[in-house]
């Protein structure tokens, strides 16, 4: 399939205090990742992490540091249900929670919660298992991938 359209996006791990990683399951493919979305027009990527993360899940948060870009097609072409073929360039984050509440976006979620990096899903999101890795790794430096 040709891809249709290139966009920047966002994502970003969040640990809770006992080391568990936030997920959700997507409601447009039902597989587990982390949240991400798109970079809106006029808006830094810093702002865009936090925007998508308080929409998808109610929580606020800071950003730590920057885990990496990643960009080669043979892991951010993303095939929509819909047709859509779409080539990301995301920005990945670590970030701490800052405040908020838990809940579901019904609209983009079938379910949030938080698992331990020894207990994830297996379902998850094809790019996902790489991105992970990068931030569990002691690596100090950005990955670019």
């Amino acid at each position: 399939m040709e891809i249709t359209s290139v966009y920047p996006a966002v994502t970003v791990i969040i640990f809770d205090k006992e080391g568990r990683i936030l997920l959700q399951k997507r409601k447009d493919v039902g597989l587990w990742g982390l949240p991400s979305g798109h970079v809106e027009p006029g808006e830094t990527v810093e702002q865009a992490a936090k925007r998508e993360v308080f929409e998808e899940t109610g929580l606020h948060i800071e950003i730590e540091k920057l885990i990496g870009v990643y960009s080669d097609p043979s892991s951010q072409v993303f095939y929509y249900p819909d047709g859509r073929v779409v080539h990301f360039i995301t920005t990945y984050f670590s970030a701490r929670i800052a405040g908020g509440k838990l809940h579901i976006d019904l609209n983009e979620s079938l379910e949030v919660g938080f698992f331990s990096p020894q207990a994830l899903p297996s379902n998850l999101l094809n790019m996902h298992p790489c991105w992970l890795s990068d931030a569990l790794s002691d690596t100090e430096r950005g990955y670019i991938r």
